[in-house]
């Protein structure tokens, strides 16, 4: 619960504030007096008559009533001291910066739970315990340096960890990225980073506050709760961006399947975040940059043109935007190339990079950008870069770059590398409330992240073929948990309208010999029993005759832990892969990908969160790195994608009624142009006692 007493308190109490700015009760004092805090501060302190020119308090029972306590006391004196300010002095909201609480020991876990029933029972808020504090335009109740720049308009970061939240902070502020908040969780005794977008979405202000959210999350408690209220702020017109750190970790599972072993945290929050439309990010550096491109206005297209004076980081920014799939069309075709040419100096180049040459000057720089913007109609954005050359000033072309950008209508991503030599340049632009790319790669990745990260879909189920009673008949059928028998496996599947091949599974040799007359040689048999078919001898591909049949019926039977053969006629086609894992809290992951050995081979796979739209299970697919092989490569043949599409969201629909199912795998779907079938596939379910 977060109270209005959290973010603008007309009074304040340091508990455990002193003169020594070295601590973080005294460095939180001289924040708060610095920040302009204009409502009442008190301070508590029995060792102190006056902290920082303020009257303290020997015990809090002496202090007025307050809405906010700042709690910077040994974790041995939490519970008595909350215990009064929440009971006798009416304290609506707290900030706990101590530690030594459930981060430590279980004893400290059992204290912050008898400290958070304290401070539920008196309906206030709690931000910590174990954090740096809050940072807003009210208040700067942080004890840590440094203090970014507010602005109503900069950006809202909320951190697990506060050490990671200075440490972003350093990178966003040497860029020139403004903070509207910065929100410090530490443990989320009771409030948490979903907790804290909830309020923004609640109480969101599309005239008044910040479209721009940076997360670094350690653990996501509530996965549910994150999707919606992130998802609702991006389609009121917010940009979020995020780290998940602590997903290394596949856990403790014995995974019999090829999605058991490959589906972990990571992916879980890869499909997460896919779903909710928040760019995921790997670092500080990575996490500040794709903020500070949020600020500048929205690239539309994957065109860029790129304006520089000095040849080298162009191409490497170049390289780095195709790596990415960004285009930089060729612009020495174009009808008006050869006039922009004229107006540059001789030996400048149109093609794109646009190079105006380190002689160029300002007036060259606007421009090469006014026919980007105004005549080149193909281009989305302009990446500018423009350092000094170490023998003038470049105050001009910064102020020329600055003019450029508030009138563009295409965005404009300033490269200014130059941060030593023309520091003092660099700062003025930035002082203008421009942002600065120092690091061309750094940029381009951020701009190819944001593009590739799909947008948040209304969260409608696609039932359309899929026969959900037929699906639950046949699941409360099945007598048992464990890997399903291959006919409850067909039937499942053609209750929720996923194509799949026709087989027969006997122990009977006459049934099979009858099986392969009537289907037709070629024919594929297969070992039931043993979990990996493959890896005990027991799939046998392209059987030619009835002797051939035989010989191999017998083999398959004898191996260890068989009891049936699965027959099958002999498909063609490009192999894929598509499966389900059940991960607690998140739901069933749906992965996909290209099939047969490639899964665990190469692992290129991609991840969604059931249910699964069209366009979502587009998006999984179009991420993959094999997607030029899907779209058909080196003269072979593509496949039908909206058709693999298809049956991913089908899988995602039998998922969403048939929650017994915890692992699932179809290794190979058989796909061409025209069709995609299931081939083989595997179901473990978990059935209720």
């Amino acid at each position: 619960m977060i109270h209005k007493e959290l973010i603008n308190p007309r009074s304040i109490v340091v508990v455990g504030g002193s003169n020594k700015t070295s601590k973080p009760g005294g460095n939180c004092v001289r924040n708060l007096i610095n920040g302009g805090y204009k409502g009442k501060l008190y301070v508590v302190n029995a060792k102190e008559t006056e902290v920082q020119g303020l009257k303290s308090y020997p015990n809090v029972s002496d202090i007025p009533d307050t809405d906010l306590a700042i709690i910077s006391v040994p974790a041995t004196a939490c519970l008595e001291t909350v215990t009064i300010l929440a009971k006798e002095k009416g304290v609506k909201a707290f900030i706990m910066y101590t530690a030594g609480f459930g981060e430590e020991t279980k004893e400290g876990g059992e204290l912050e739970r008898q400290i958070v029933d304290v401070i539920n029972e008196a309906e206030a808020s709690l931000i910590g315990p174990n954090c740096i504090g809050i940072l807003n335009r009210y208040h700067h109740s942080l004890f840590t340096l440094p203090i970014p720049q507010m602005d109503p308009f900069g950006v809202d970061m909320i951190s697990s960890s506060g050490g990671t939240a200075i440490f972003i902070m350093e990178s966003a502020i040497k860029m020139g990225l403004r903070f509207n908040s910065v929100w410090s969780i530490g443990n989320g005794a009771q409030i948490t980073v979903e907790d804290v977008l909830e309020y923004m979405d609640l109480h969101f202000d599309a005239e008044k506050d910040s479209k721009i959210k940076l997360l670094y999350i350690e653990s996501i408690k509530d996965p549910d709760k994150l999707l919606e209220h992130t998802s609702s702020l991006i389609h009121k017109g917010c940009k979020i961006a995020a780290i998940k750190s602590g997903t290394s970790e596949s856990g403790i599972r014995a995974a019999s399947s090829h999605t058991g072993a490959m589906a972990n945290p990571d992916l879980a929050v890869e499909a997460l975040f896919r779903k909710a439309g928040i760019v995921r990010c790997y670092s500080r550096e990575e996490l500040a940059t794709v903020g500070a491109t949020f600020t500048l206005k929205e690239l539309k297209g994957k065109n860029i043109a790129i304006v520089t004076h000095a040849g080298g980081p162009a191409v490497i920014l170049t390289d780095a935007l195709a790596k990415g799939g960004m285009e930089i069309p060729k612009l020495s075709d174009h009808p008006l190339s050869q006039e922009l040419k004229s107006k540059l100096l001789p030996g400048s180049s149109v093609n794109n990079p646009i190079d105006i040459l380190g002689t160029g000057e300002p007036t060259h720089l606007a421009t090469a950008i006014d026919y980007c913007e105004k005549k080149f109609q193909e281009i989305d954005g302009i990446a500018v870069i423009f350092g000094s050359p170490g023998l003038t000033r470049v105050y001009e072309a910064y102020d020329v770059l600055d003019k450029k950008m508030r009138t563009c209508s295409k965005p404009i991503f300033p490269v200014l590398p130059s941060v030593n030599t023309a520091l003092d340049e660099t700062d003025f632009f930035v002082k203008k409330g421009r942002v600065n790319f120092s690091d061309e790669v750094g940029l381009a990745n951020a701009l190819t992240k944001i593009l590739k990260t799909p947008r948040p879909l209304a969260n409608n189920l696609e039932l359309k073929g899929v026969d959900i009673p037929l699906i639950r008949r046949i699941i409360d059928n099945i007598p048992e948990s464990g890997y399903i028998a291959p006919m409850y496996v067909q039937m499942l599947f053609k209750a929720a309208g996923i194509p799949v091949a026709e087989e027969l599974v006997s122990d009977q040799w006459d049934e099979i010999r009858n099986f392969a007359e009537k289907a037709g040689y070629p024919v594929v048999a297969k070992v039931v029993g043993p979990v990996h078919k493959s890896d005990v001898g027991g799939v046998v591909l392209n059987i030619r005759s009835q002797e051939h049949l035989e010989i191999e019926f017998k083999r398959l039977m004898k191996i260890p832990e068989a009891h049936s053969v699965m027959i099958q006629p002999m498909l063609k086609g490009m192999e894929l892969f598509a499966g389900a894992k059940y991960e607690e809290k998140f739901g069933h992951i749906v992965l996909c990908g290209l099939g047969g050995i490639f899964v665990e081979l190469f692992r290129d796979i991609a991840s969604g969160l059931a249910p699964l739209a069209t366009e979502e299970a587009l998006s999984m697919i179009r991420s993959l790195r094999s997607y030029k092989v899907f779209e058909g490569a080196r003269g072979q043949k593509g496949i039908d994608e909206f058709r693999f599409a298809k049956i991913i969201v089908h899988l995602s629909a039998l998922l969403r009624f048939a929650t017994e199912i915890k692992e699932l795998d179809i290794n190979p779907l058989l796909a061409t142009e025209k069709s995609i079938i299931a081939v083989d596939a595997r179901i473990r379910i978990e059935k209720s006692s």
